[in-house]
């Protein structure tokens, strides 16, 4: 596959990258500096680097990055806000993305969420500190992170795009195990972990694969 890989210089998103050239895919990353990409990562046979400095103006994204899509099977985005004091990242950045996605005719997007964004968090197979403590405890602390992912979810969802929103808990830079769960439009019982790693590896196999389309997915060991 060719994929296009948003937010490629985050710490999920560089694996994403990585994993992708591993597997034998083509790979283009837009990143904000590609001087800097670059000098961390270097040349890579199969991987094309594409700056794009802002996301503030969708049209004129969709204008600047439309020649890289046109070959683009499909789009990852690990895009997201890294901390409550960073304001709305996930959905505005997606509405450029979309806005590009649209003029490339693209049709596949696989994003990042979060678990605590799932209405309800829980389910009756969560044990009582999930349901009681730990996910109202998250969502109150991180409000206006979990705000803007749900935004991001629902410009997804208004969107003519085949879209999937990964929804992991709480990330880690443990091992590429390819042990996980899943669990489609709810999160994963007792699901408190997921490394980065893994959960690039799920990012790639959601991308080619349109069965979870048009749904969250939690994703967790």
């Amino acid at each position: 596959m060719h994929i296009t890989v948003f937010g490629a210089t985050g710490k999920t998103g560089r694996l994403v990258v990585e994993q992708g050239l591993s597997a034998g895919h083509r790979v283009t990353a837009v990143v904000r500096s590609s001087a800097r990409f670059t000098a961390d990562s270097g040349a890579r046979p199969g991987l094309e680097v594409v700056e794009q400095a802002s996301f503030d103006d969708p049209e004129a994204v969709a204008e600047s990055l439309v020649d890289h899509l046109v070959f683009t099977d499909a789009a990852i985005s690990a895009v997201g806000p890294a901390s409550r004091k960073d304001g709305p990242v996930a959905a505005p950045v997606t509405r450029g993305i979309l806005a590009a996605l649209d003029r490339a005719k693209v049709r596949r997007l696989v994003t990042i969420s979060a678990a605590p964004v799932s209405t309800p968090a829980t389910g009756p197979e969560d044990g009582f500190l999930d349901r009681r403590i730990v996910y109202p405890l998250i969502s109150a602390l991180l409000k206006p992170v979990y705000d803007d992912l749900r935004a991001m979810e629902q410009e997804l969802s208004a969107s003519s795009v085949d879209w999937t929103a990964a929804r992991p808990p709480r990330l880690t830079d443990g091992a590429h195990t390819r042990n996980y769960r899943t669990r489609l439009d709810g999160n994963v019982p007792r699901g408190r972990l997921l490394s980065r790693a893994d959960l690039a590896d799920f990012l790639l196999a959601a991308a080619g694969d349109h069965a979870s389309a048009g749904h969250a997915v939690g994703v967790a060991y």
